[in-house]
């Protein structure tokens, strides 16, 4: 949404593009956009009067015009295995969760695309909490900037984040004008400079935005699929009524072909006796053996209120058997932060309500209004 007349623009959400256009309008050549970008995202600076390189008639300028607002930190949690989950406030009162995985060759960092989701997965304890709205483009790279700033953009020669997933709350291709941008600083050298096999997009079968961002920004695209027909797929991921399976498949289809270094990862997730028997791993077999993929299967992580239950290791193992004979690259992803509730698919699980986020959000406001 274009800024009102007394509203200043956050440029945390502009990308190098828009950085350049903001610059032109306020009658400045565009490179001002290039020490913009460097002193936020790379120097994590949010006041112009430390941005030494630009005038001082600027800076009153920059003051007067714009701000550089990320999503606060209302609560930290943090995991016996390292796993970070982050509760950010962002405007209007909501909020949402942003999860890092350390691990010995890489940091991951999760983040979310929309308050809330509206796809109803059965699945999901995020879907349990319904959809509030999209986040901004400054809200979706505010996460990165506020977990950079927080864990220390590097230490000891190595980067604190090496990968970022949209694998937290919401769907990102129903937001793409947001996702876009930050795709962009994601990738951009004098933001994150990420490779495209670091950034990677999850959904639930969107196909229009898988069509449209496969001819753009390079990234790294996860399917949600956890099931291979779509009688059982629409059940556990109701979106599969508007695109169905072999819709979707064609989609990812379309987004290998002519890339010769592309795949699709599938997500699975594994629920007892309901998608993890041998006629379920057979039939997935069926489905994916066209394309160039890879098969990550996910242990259910229960949440309050689910009928559901994980499968044993001994029915992944199973499952995982039959789909590697068949040739196909099949991964058990180690489940992460399920103490603290940042496991895939727990978000905003046991941790609050939507009422007491709101107060949190609103409390912690309180708090940096009587600081200021």
């Amino acid at each position: 949404m274009p800024a009102g007349p007394e509203e200043k623009v956050n440029l945390l959400g502009l990308d190098r593009a828009g950085l350049e256009r903001f610059f032109v309008d306020l009658g400045e050549k565009p490179f001002r956009a290039r020490q913009i970008l460097q002193w936020i995202h790379q120097r994590g600076v949010t006041d112009f009067a430390d941005m030494t390189d630009l005038s001082m008639a600027l800076r009153q300028r920059l003051d007067a015009r714009a701000r550089m607002t990320p999503p606060s930190i209302i609560s930290e949690q943090c995991s016996d295995d390292g796993t970070v989950k982050w509760l950010m406030g962002t405007e209007g009162g909501n909020a949402v969760e942003t999860v890092y995985i350390p691990e010995p060759s890489r940091g991951t960092l999760c983040i979310s695309s929309q308050v809330g989701c509206m796809l109803n997965c059965t699945f999901c304890s995020t879907a349990t909490q319904g959809f509030s709205r999209n986040l901004s483009a400054a809200e979706i790279i505010g996460q990165v900037w506020q977990a950079a700033t927080t864990l220390g953009h590097e230490r000891h020669g190595q980067r604190r984040i090496t990968n970022v997933v949209f694998m937290g709350m919401g769907e990102p291709m129903l937001n793409l004008e947001a996702v876009k941008p930050a795709l962009s600083l994601l990738r951009d050298d004098l933001a994150y400079g990420l490779a495209s096999r670091r950034v990677t997009i999850s959904t639930a079968g969107v196909i229009p935005g898988i069509d449209d961002l496969a001819e753009g920004v390079e990234f790294a695209l996860a399917v949600s699929l956890h099931a291979a027909d779509n009688e059982l797929r629409s059940r556990l991921v109701p979106l599969n009524r508007k695109y169905p399976v072999e819709e979707l498949i064609e989609a990812c289809k379309r987004y290998t072909r002519g890339h010769h270094r592309r795949s699709v990862t599938f997500e699975y997730t594994m629920i007892d006796g309901v998608n993890d028997q041998p006629q379920h791993a057979r039939a997935l077999v069926r489905r994916l053996s066209c394309l160039p993929c890879k098969i990550n299967l996910i242990p259910f992580n229960p949440f309050p209120g689910t009928p559901f239950k994980p499968s044993s290791g001994e029915t992944i193992y199973e499952f995982q058997k039959i789909t590697r004979a068949a040739g196909l690259i099949t991964t058990v992803r180690k489940t992460r932060g399920e103490d603290i509730d940042a496991a895939c698919g727990q978000l905003v699980g046991k941790l609050l309500s939507p009422s007491q986020r709101r107060l949190l959000v609103q409390q912690q406001l309180a708090r940096q209004a009587v600081a200021s």
